[in-house]
C-alpha cells in the first residue's frame, strides 16, 4: 500500500501517511453520508479535556458530527468542563447499567458504542497538551479514502517533560519494553507498527463492534491484533501526526499497564478469545523500600474483556436517533 508520494503505509512495512496528505476539504468530499464520532475517554482531566473538545468542535464542526466524552468516575470537574466546551458527556458507569461497570480505559471505549452514532469512531485521549486538530483529520484520511482500511493508528514524537519543563527522554516505555518485544517474538508481520499502543486511533464502527474489548490498557494492542487476524495486516494504516505532548505515568504505575497489555496479547496468541468475566483480574506484586526493608505493594489488575458489542444489543452500524441523552 502506498501514498501518492510512494511511501509504504501497511502496518507490516513501516513508514506512514502524514496528516498533511489530506485537506479538510478533501475529507469533507470523501465523507459522503457517513457520520463521524470523536470519543474522548476521561478520568480527572479537568485541566485539559475542555480544550481538547472545544478545539475539535471549533475547527472540525463540518466534518465531525459529535464529540463525546466518556467520564470514568472522575472526582474533579471533568464532566462539567467538557460539557461547557460543547461535548456530549456520559458517565461510563451509567451507560447500559444492565451490563455492569468496571474501571478502565477499554471499558470507556467499549461503552462509547452505546451512546455514539458514528459510522467511524475516532478515539482521542483527554490529557493532550501540545497537539492540533490535524490529529483527527490525519486519522480519518485512510478510513474515508481507502475502503480496505479498518483501523488507523497514530504515530508521533512523544517527549517526556520533567517538572522544570526540560525534556528527559522519549515516551512510550510500555511500547518499547513490552509491546514491541512481544510483537517481535510472536507477530513479526506487525513489526512495522511504530506505536502499537498509541492512544489516538480510528476504526470503523462495524469493525470495533465485532471485537471483544479488554477493559483496561490492553484495548489498543487487542484492536491491532484482532484487525490483523480478521482482515489482514494491510487493513491497518498508520499516520504520522508530528508531536504529541501529554502527562506521563510514574514508572511504578507502568507495571499495571504492562500486565493488561500482555494479558490481551497472550489471550490472542493462545487463540482463546474472551477474558472470562469482565471482573477477571491478576495479582501484581511490586516492591518499594520501607522501614523494614523492601515491602510488597500488591495490586489487583483487571484483565477481563467485554463481549463484542453486536452480541449485547448494539448494532454494527450507526443506529441514528436512538442514542442516550447526555446527563
Amino acid at each position: 500500500m502506498t501514498t501518492g508520494m510512494g511511501e509504504v503505509t501497511a502496518a507490516g512495512d513501516g513508514p506512514a501517511y502524514r496528516a498533511s496528505d489530506w485537506t479538510l476539504e478533501a475529507l469533507l468530499s470523501a465523507k459522503g453520508d457517513q457520520r463521524i464520532s470523536i470519543v474522548i475517554p476521561a478520568k480527572n482531566e479537568e485541566a485539559t479535556v475542555g480544550e481538547v473538545a472545544a478545539r475539535i468542535i471549533a475547527d472540525l464542526g463540518g466534518l465531525v458530527d459529535e464529540v463525546v466524552v466518556i467520564d470514568s468516575d472522575s472526582t474533579d470537574a471533568t464532566a462539567e468542563v467538557a460539557r461547557s466546551a460543547g461535548a456530549k458527556v456520559f458517565s461510563a458507569r451509567e451507560i447500559r447499567a444492565d451490563l455492569g461497570s468496571v474501571p478502565g480505559k477499554g471499558e470507556a471505549l467499549w461503552k462509547s458504542q452505546f451512546v455514539t452514532t458514528g459510522d467511524v469512531l475516532v478515539f482521542v485521549d483527554a490529557d493532550l497538551i501540545d497537539w492540533g486538530t490535524h490529529f483527527v483529520t490525519g486519522l480519518l484520511g485512510p478510513l474515508l479514502t481507502r475502503d480496505e482500511v479498518r483501523l488507523v493508528k497514530a504515530i508521533y514524537d512523544r517527549p517526556m517533560i520533567d517538572a522544570t519543563g526540560r525534556e528527559e527522554e522519549s515516551g512510550g516505555r510500555v511500547t518499547e519494553l513490552v509491546a514491541r518485544p512481544w510483537l517481535a517474538l510472536h507477530r513479526p508481520e506487525l513489526a512495522g507498527l511504530v506505536q502499537p499502543l498509541s492512544g489516538e486511533w480510528a476504526i470503523r464502527r462495524s469493525t470495533f463492534a465485532s471485537f471483544e474489548v479488554p477493559v483496561g490498557y490492553g484495548v489498543e494492542i487487542a484492536a491491532v491484533l484482532d484487525t490483523a487476524d480478521r482482515f489482514g495486516v494491510d487493513a491497518i494504516a498508520q499516520v504520522d501526526l508530528g508531536l504529541r505532548t501529554h502527562r506521563h505515568h510514574r514508572h511504578d504505575t507502568l507495571g499495571l499497564m504492562a500486565v493488561q497489555v500482555l494479558a490481551a496479547a497472550e489471550r490472542r496468541r493462545a487463540a482463546a478469545p474472551g477474558g472470562g468475566s469482565q471482573d477477571a483480574s491478576v495479582t501484581l506484586r511490586q516492591y518499594a523500600r520501607g522501614p523494614e526493608g523492601f515491602e510488597p505493594r500488591v495490586s489487583e489488575v483487571g484483565v477481563g474483556e467485554r463481549p463484542a458489542g453486536v452480541t449485547v444489543g448494539m448494532p454494527a452500524h450507526a443506529e441514528r436517533g436512538t442514542r442516550a441523552e447526555s446527563r
